[in-house]
């Protein structure tokens, strides 16, 4: 299965290389995010292009961080006014707009966290391809204090909390590579203990399996009774055709994300090392 998934992974980096040989001249702030995270993801195996990354560096200098966070994590917290894409038309707005650029209806905000997490994503993949988006991994880590207490189910931003709170996780330990002391986040391991079971009652199994992954992050393993729970709702509700989530849908991300999060979830992890490494720890420990 190792052997399969790296001939697979390299398949693709081996397209996504030939697709994209050339940053194009006129790209705008999401084009070179692409670039950057196409990059990374098939230098992670070894396919390298020192000549497009100075290119998606270069490009990047032409924008700041507003362009490609939504906001400046140097001088403001995560925002509240930044419009999510329209339900009708799927254009997207600036921010502070309230109404569709295109169609005029009324927009629905992001919320800070959801805002937060994308840019602690894009920083963090930047700053692993060495290209600055406008601010640190560390600079937007260090508003995460601004989002405790975190609220459990029930709470409006709550769906977009679990995301947020994972995605400290996987940014801090590489997405799979290490462990992390649940001393180190106690909030945000007390939170996903805690709120593990309304991914199940929701039959989220996307949502489901950030938990569980982050968890086993914490140290939690299959003897514990919330990765119990999880692993077996995950296993009676796996597709025929070997996916989770709806076969219905139509949307390919939301067809491959629930997978690729269940595959985490009930997979057990050959961790490199037992804590983030010492830059981060530091990081951490800045926020208390």
């Amino acid at each position: 299965m190792r052997a399969a998934a790296r001939r697979m992974g390299l398949e693709r980096a081996r397209h996504w290389r030939r697709t994209h040989r050339r940053l194009p001249d006129d790209s705008d702030a999401h084009a070179v995010i692409d670039y950057a995270f196409g990059g990374d993801a098939a230098d992670g195996l070894g396919l390298k292009d020192p000549q497009l990354k100075l290119q998606v560096r270069r490009a990047a200098a032409r924008f700041g961080a507003r362009d490609f966070l939504l906001f400046d994590p140097r001088s403001e917290p995560p925002p509240r006014d930044v419009p999510a894409e329209c339900e009708f038309d799927r254009a997207w707005s600036p921010r502070g707009a309230s109404v569709c650029r295109r169609c005029s209806r009324a927009l629905k905000m992001r919320t800070p966290q959801d805002v937060w997490y994308d840019a602690l994503i894009t920083a963090y993949v930047g700053e692993r391809y060495g290209v600055n988006f406008g601010a640190t991994y560390a600079e937007v880590l260090g508003w995460l204090p601004s989002l405790r207490p975190h609220r459990g189910p029930g709470a409006p931003e709550f769906y977009d909390t679990v995301y947020a709170v994972t995605h400290v996780v996987y940014t801090l330990n590489d997405y799979g590579q290490r462990r992390i002391p649940p001393g180190l986040l106690p909030e945000e391991f007390a939170f996903l203990k805690g709120s593990l079971r309304a991914a199940v009652a929701a039959k989220d199994a996307d949502m489901l399996g950030e938990f569980m992954d982050s968890l086993r992050a914490f140290g939690l393993g299959d003897r514990d009774a919330e990765i119990r729970e999880g692993m077996e709702y995950l296993l009676a509700h796996q597709n025929p055709d070997g996916s989770w989530g709806d076969p219905a849908e139509k949307d390919i991300y939301l067809r491959y994300h629930p997978t690729w999060n269940a595959v985490a979830a009930l997979s057990n992890y050959a961790w490199r090392v037992a804590a983030p490494e010492a830059r981060r720890l530091r990081l951490l420990r800045g926020l208390k």
